[in-house]
């Protein structure tokens, strides 16, 4: 499965700190353990199941989310570095892990996809906390996670929080904000 998740993000090489990118690696392992999908079904299963007859595939979405977060970071550091500090480290494993927990959101059913039963009790947000805290990813980094998505609303996000909250959400909301 190492493999597998190296092939399935290779953005995991964009992380200096080597202890942090295994990390995250066997976050993403540790998830494909308990749950039914694989590396593959992530390039074919919907990224939201919130759109309906959404196109777009979870890698598809999540690797530009990586993408829009990490170059949103350098661009802010250089011409705000000065006065805000970002930890690119952090932005890159925060946006490779904030849709971890949907491993465990979702279930095949047939050739489709749907919620299970965790997911239909407990959100990625809460889930990937869990499962990233299980692999001892630092506290600023579960963060991430945690107040990437509408339940992070009630939280005082960090500034690496606020990057990764609307790299998903400007590459979310066009699909649902559909007519």
């Amino acid at each position: 499965m190492k493999n597998q998740v190296k092939e399935l993000w290779p953005e995991l090489e964009w992380i200096e700190n080597e202890e942090l990118r295994g990390k995250v690696r066997k976050t993403w392992e540790l998830a494909f353990s308990k749950s039914d999908l694989t590396p593959k079904d992530l390039h074919n299963i919907p990224f939201t199941l919130l759109v309906e007859d959404c196109k777009v595939s979870f890698m598809d979405h999540k690797r530009a989310v990586v993408h829009i977060a990490f170059e949103s970071a350098k661009k802010m550091k250089k011409f705000l570095g000065t006065e805000l500090a970002i930890d690119l480290d952090v932005v890159v494993a925060g946006a490779i892990l904030m849709d971890v927990g949907k491993l465990m959101e979702y279930e095949k059913d047939g050739d489709s996809i749907k919620f299970s039963k965790t997911g239909e009790l407990l959100r990625h947000a809460f889930t990937g906390v869990s499962l990233a805290q299980q692999c001892d990813i630092p506290d600023e980094v579960c963060h991430l996670i945690a107040v990437h998505s509408k339940e992070g609303d009630c939280f005082r996000r960090t500034t690496e929080g606020y990057i990764i909250h609307h790299a998903d959400f400007m590459s979310y909301l066009p699909f649902k904000n559909k007519s």
